[in-house]
């Protein structure tokens, strides 16, 4: 008998399983890339809106005469003033662009918190084609702007509002989806890798809309709304909720068997008949968030059965319930300011970079891709060191401490040159992208799933909203509040991203002290 030829034997040395698993990491990752994607045009056409325009003072001109000559020009029938698209071509250019991004957040922040109490309630697959659908609709929406020659500020402001509800459907959605494909096992890692998916969708929206920003703005829109759109239908086509949906084997614990799908629900925690096994510690990661009487509580039953079949049987946790599982509001409001940070890099960085390092719109918008290279080298580092101390707050307690102090560098160094700028974009780009990625996928996917639930992984959908959404709050007074501070110096920006930081971190000490008590505990216990 021939030998197999060496492709055909890689691809038999994978369980079909494993190959399913690869596919649903795969799909959901290209997924939200393409809802990031659809998100970056905003902050990459700023700097087309309002192309900077010098004050009297600020150039050099032979006469107040030329300089007048320069800016009372007669309004043409073109589409682009001297300083940009009306009405962003005002002085108050950075509240109107500010406007902007607040009315998406603001939306997406609100939404959010519906988004997982309706996505729990419906099938993955239709909830996200559809916010897919109509996430492509109203991104294309605001290019056609340009095409129309709209000028009107509320017809931008409501499509921006518009878009921010529908893309709620996409996080809540491939976390549960992801979450149901994978177990605990190197989550951390799995997840960080998965998470890049943010930073590839911004580099690549960053790198279309930088494509048509100087020569037709309104297509920086109009591309990826229909990339989008064409992976609404990739998803409808493709996604598999469940691997119990075709019949794959679910990752299975030691001490717990689940088979949980959109349809049916039956899942059984097995009695640890082995004395010794009993007396082991719970599974540290699930451990440092429960205080001792959860976690006597949690464990009361040796034997649980939980049946059902169809939804209706098994009823979806509810907003206060998912507020209740340890953890849950100290990592949402850490998110609140990590997001903060994060978002206001999204959304203004390129402007940043145009009035430092007087770069035209196109080149700044490819410099600031960087920061979201910086962010896939961050998320995975995150994840990887979780992962190996089973610390996910210690782990994002010191990306927070060490990114303050790397962001006043940031605002001194990047004065320097376009190559201090680089490596700062870099190191900035993983600190500040590092907590929110591990906070996003692996800690939401931890207490979805969390032992006090007992069973109920219907919760992962609400648990990860409520973080997302909380979040998302941040996100939205990040760019606002970028927006109105700016106009008094860049340097004020940065320091309000550093008090942020300050408040994440704050807020994760509690559970910090819990998981420094607890390995304490656990090197007490193995010297004795």
């Amino acid at each position: 008998m021939a030998q197999l030829p060496p492709g055909i034997r890689f691809i038999t040395s994978f369980s079909r399983d494993q190959w399913y698993r690869a596919f649903i990491f795969s799909l959901t990752f290209l997924l939200y890339a393409s809802f990031h994607l659809s998100r970056k045009p905003i902050s990459i056409v700023k700097g087309e809106l309002h192309k900077h325009c010098a004050a009297s003072h600020e150039v050099e001109l032979n006469s107040y005469k030329e300089y007048a000559a320069q800016i009372q020009s007669v309004k043409k029938p073109s589409n682009v003033s001297q300083c940009g698209w009306e009405p962003f071509d005002k002085n108050n250019y950075k509240q109107l662009l500010g406007a902007l991004d607040y009315s998406f957040l603001c939306a997406y922040a609100v939404g959010m918190y519906l988004s997982g109490l309706i996505g729990e309630r419906l099938p993955i697959r239709y909830y996200l084609t559809v916010g897919m659908l109509a996430s492509g609709l109203f991104t294309a929406m605001f290019g056609l702007g340009y095409f129309c020659n709209i000028h009107n500020l509320w017809f931008y402001i409501m499509a921006q509002i518009a878009n921010g509800l529908v893309q709620t459907t996409g996080w809540p959605s491939v976390v549960t989806c992801i979450g149901n494909w994978f177990g605990k096992g190197r989550r951390g890692l799995i997840m960080g890798v998965w998470n890049s998916h943010t930073s590839v969708g911004n580099i690549l929206g960053s790198l279309i809309a930088a494509h048509w920003v100087s020569t037709c703005w309104g297509l920086s829109f109009v591309v990826p709304g229909v990339i989008i759109a064409v992976m609404g239908i990739v998803c409808f086509l493709f996604l598999i909720e469940h691997p119990k949906d075709i019949s794959c084997s679910c990752t299975l614990s030691s001490t717990s068997k689940a088979f949980l799908n959109g349809a049916s629900q039956f899942r059984v925690l097995m009695p640890n008949l082995n004395t010794k096994e009993t007396s082991k510690p719970q599974d540290p990661e699930m451990q440092h968030l429960l205080t001792d009487n959860e976690n006597s509580s949690t464990l009361l039953n040796s034997s649980t059965v939980v049946m059902g079949e169809g939804r209706h049987r098994t009823a979806a946790i509810s907003f206060l319930g998912a507020l209740r599982i340890p953890g849950v509001i100290e990592f949402s409001l850490c998110l609140l300011f990590a997001k903060l940070v994060s978002y206001t890099f999204l959304f203004w960085l390129p402007l940043y970079i145009t009035n430092v390092e007087h770069l035209d719109a196109k080149r700044a918008g490819d410099l600031s891709t960087l920061f979201d290279v910086g962010g896939i080298f961050g998320g995975i580092l995150a994840g990887l060191i979780s992962d190996r101390l089973e610390k996910r707050a210690s782990t994002c307690g010191m990306m927070l401490l060490l990114a303050a102090p790397t962001l006043y560098m940031f605002s001194a160094v990047s004065k320097m040159g376009l190559e201090a700028t680089i490596v700062m974009l870099l190191v900035s780009g993983a600190l500040v992208n590092g907590p929110y990625a591990l906070i996003t996928t692996a800690v939401s996917a931890d207490l979805g799933t969390h032992k006090s639930l007992k069973g109920n992984a219907r919760a992962l959908s609400t648990v990860t909203a409520i973080i997302d959404g909380t979040g998302s709050v941040g996100a939205a007074l990040g760019p606002l509040l970028a927006g109105l501070i700016s106009p008094s110096g860049w340097n004020n920006v940065f320091y309000m991203l550093m008090m942020a930081d300050a408040c994440a971190l704050l807020f994760l000490l509690r559970l910090i002290q819990k998981e420094l008590r607890c390995n304490a505990d656990h090197t007490l216990f193995k010297e004795h």
